[in-house]
Formats: structure tokens, sequence, C-alpha cells
């Protein structure tokens, strides 16, 4: 696995913010029949983590900027290297006592993702990626699947919620026109988990529209690192700014792109 001083940095933090939330995890359950909700308490334990993450990184790594979910923008010294971070990527399980979220975490150098972690501290998977030295699942070596053929594919997909409605016509096309070629389709909520899982071979392929960069900037690192392609919704580079991905062994990216494409 990567031994690198700036990925042991990225692991320390993660597992530092993952004790947090697996503890915060174990008291959901309990929230689910209070007349408040859970709701409010996911909040405090998205910050916490957050928080714990901004506090490790900071101080291994001074002057670096930021990009935070719930913080925004915070600005470095350093022009040329910034974190990228989602301290809860898969809210909405957490909120209801699912076990599928992870901890994501990138750094973007001068423009370019160099490195990515994705940590599910419930499962305890390390996702871990460094530009030009593979991807890694704890101590194992990733590459995606071999599967050529899309009858046979499993692909992931993201529903856009009641709060994103506008995507719904789009989606239920596209999702009616790749249910009527794949082999199957599934939805685990997380961005972030459904990238480590096609770089990890379970996943064949993986397409999502309205997403934002912390979601995504470790799962595209992830899974080109694994032997994978990544293109936005429409085939091109503007992953970010479209905030859609399309991801995927060679095939299976092209057959998923043509399908979402043409729907």
């Amino acid at each position: 696995m990567i031994r690198s001083a700036l990925m042991n940095v990225m692991t320390a933090a993660a597992l530092k913010a993952g004790r947090g939330l697996k503890r915060d995890f174990g008291e959901v359950e309990n929230l689910q029949v209070s007349v408040k909700g859970p709701a409010d308490f996911v909040s405090a334990a998205d910050r916490r983590a957050e928080k714990v993450l901004f506090e490790e990184l900071s101080r291994a790594r001074p002057g670096y900027g930021f990009l935070m979910e719930e913080q925004g923008v915070v600005e470095g010294a350093d022009k040329t290297h910034r974190w990228i971070i989602d301290p809860l990527d898969g809210t909405t399980n957490f909120l209801h006592g699912i076990p599928v979220f992870a901890i994501n975490v990138a750094l973007e150098r001068e423009g370019a993702i160099v490195a990515g972690l994705t940590y599910n501290p419930i499962t305890d998977e390390m996702y871990m990626s460094e530009k030009g030295q593979g991807a890694w699942l704890n101590n194992r070596r990733l590459r995606v699947s071999a599967r050529r053929h899309i009858a046979d594919g499993l692909i992931a997909c993201g529903t856009p919620p009641l709060g994103r409605a506008h995507l719904h016509p789009k989606f239920k096309t596209e999702l009616a026109a790749v249910m009527a070629r794949a082999g199957n389709v599934r939805r685990l909520g997380s961005a972030a988990i459904d990238l480590a899982l096609v770089a990890s071979g379970r996943f064949d392929a993986y397409w999502e529209r309205g997403l934002k960069e912390w979601d995504m900037a470790a799962g595209v690192l992830l899974v080109r690192e694994a032997g994978g392609f990544v293109s936005d919704a429409n085939g091109g580079d503007a992953i970010f700014d479209t905030g859609s991905i399309c991801a995927g062994n060679e095939s299976m990216h092209r057959h998923l792109l043509g399908l979402i494409r043409t729907a």
C-alpha cells in the first residue's frame, strides 16, 4: 500500500475523524425515536468531523488552503495546494442508521488532484490513491472490473433527491435507458462509496448528476489510478464544473456514456 508521508498525514486525519463519526453513528439509533429526531445531531457530527480534519491537516501541512462542504473556502498562504474535504458523504444514510457513508479527502496541487482518500469508519475500509502510485484498499491493490458487456454489468447511480426535483425527468429517462441494457442497477446513497466500488471492481460503472467537487475529487483519482475511465456525463473533462460524472472500466464507461448521452 502507499506509505508516503502525504498519505500518512491523510490517513491519520481520517482515522481520527472516523473515530468520532463511528461513536456518533452509535447514537443515531437512539435518536430515531426522539420527537426532535436525529437531523440536528447529524449536522453536529458532520461539523465535528470536519473540524478534526481541518485541524489535523492544517497542523501537518501549514499554509495549505481548503475547500470544505460545511465551512466552504479557507484561503491558505500556499496558493498551489488545497485540501478538498467532505467529512460525511452519505449524510442521509447516516441519518437513518445505514452504515454506508464515508470521509472524503483529496489534495489538489496547482489545479490537479494528486492524492485522494475515502474512508468508511464502520467497515474500516480505507481507499487510497496518489497520482502515479495506483489505488489501494487497505493493503490490497485495486483494479477496475474486467467485464466488457453491459448486459453482464452491475451499474451504480445516484438518484436526485426532492430538493433537486428539476433533475428528476432527465434521470428517469437515463435510468430507463440503462435498465433496458444493463444487467442490474444499484443506488447506495454515497458518491464516494460508489466511486470506491468502481475502483475495486465491485461496480462495473457509475453515473450521477448534481454533485459537488468534494463528493467526487478523491474518487475520480481513485478510479483512474485503478485503471478506470472518468468523464462528465457528456464525455468531457468538466466533471467539477458540470457536477456530473460517468466512471467505469474502458468498455463499461463507453457503453454507459453512450446510453446516458442519447437518453
